[in-house]
């Protein structure tokens, strides 16, 4: 866990306001109709403008990931690679983007409901947002994250859904993947940790609303979920404060999703 100074902590802001801008832009966008690689373009023009750098494009793997956005329609839980597909009336789509700014990274996602959306998928969002409220506003130094986890995972599975265990979230900085790693679920207690007071964290659940298995397809990103069924993605980037969750990738008046009644503003 790297620990990060109030004036790190600031810069992340800066680049966290950056990318609340750039997921407006990609929330005006989504529509029936369009393509996933249109809604990309989209972002990565933003991010340009805006001076900042895309985080996600060229990451390494069997073959490097070539967009800015990683952009995940339905049974796509996360990493989906933008293309011709074109969104259409009830579909759900994942936006995950992350940006580099003066020498910071924030990391941050969301799934849009795209028209005429049915009921068993607006609840799955729903639940999805609510179990990051409520990790992000039990956010403050000396709090061992399973605590955190238990709560995420009995908010979810109480509710008929399943979470993901392959893929979880992560502290970031200066780099996008920095310790510790942080899942949505409970760990053995040696694989937990306590938060401090400077630790910035990106909290991400990826919920099913069929079973937890998933499988990656053959371009070698875009993972589903096994059994074809919905999948929703949220996330922030969070700094832990003595005062209590600092959302850094909020507006810049506090809005935005899965926000807590208690998030704090300032160091």
């Amino acid at each position: 866990m790297i620990i990060k100074t109030s004036n790190e902590i600031m810069k992340m802001r800066d680049a966290g306001l950056i990318l609340w801008d750039v997921h407006q832009t990609a929330k005006i966008v989504v529509r029936d109709g369009v393509t996933t690689g249109e809604i990309d373009k989209a972002v990565e023009k933003r991010i340009s403008e805006l001076g900042a750098l895309p985080l996600f494009k060229g990451v390494p793997g069997k073959v490097p990931f070539p967009a800015c956005a990683c952009i995940s329609v339905n049974e796509e839980v996360v990493h989906g690679i933008p293309s011709g597909r074109k969104i259409r009336s009830g579909d759900i789509v994942s936006i995950d983007i992350g940006v580099k700014y003066n020498g910071f990274c924030a990391d941050s996602a969301v799934t849009i409901p795209v028209g005429d959306v049915p009921d068993s998928k607006m609840a799955l969002l729903k639940v999805t947002e609510d179990s990051l409220r409520m990790a992000i506003s039990m956010i403050k130094p000396c709090v061992n994250w399973n605590t955190i986890a238990d709560v995420i995972q009995k908010k979810i599975e109480s509710e008929g859904y399943s979470i993901v265990r392959e893929l979880v979230g992560h502290g970031i900085g200066r780099e996008m993947w920095e310790d510790p790693q942080i899942p949505n679920y409970l760990v053995r207690k040696e694989r937990s940790f306590t938060l401090k007071k400077g630790a910035t964290l990106a909290i991400e659940p990826m919920v099913n609303m069929g079973k937890k298995e998933i499988k990656v397809l053959k371009d070698h990103w875009t993972i589903i979920a096994k059994d074809g069924k919905p999948s929703a993605h949220f996330e922030h980037t969070v700094a832990v404060t003595e005062n209590g969750p600092f959302v850094l990738t909020c507006g810049p008046a506090g809005e935005g999703w899965a926000m807590p009644d208690n998030a704090v503003f300032k160091i």
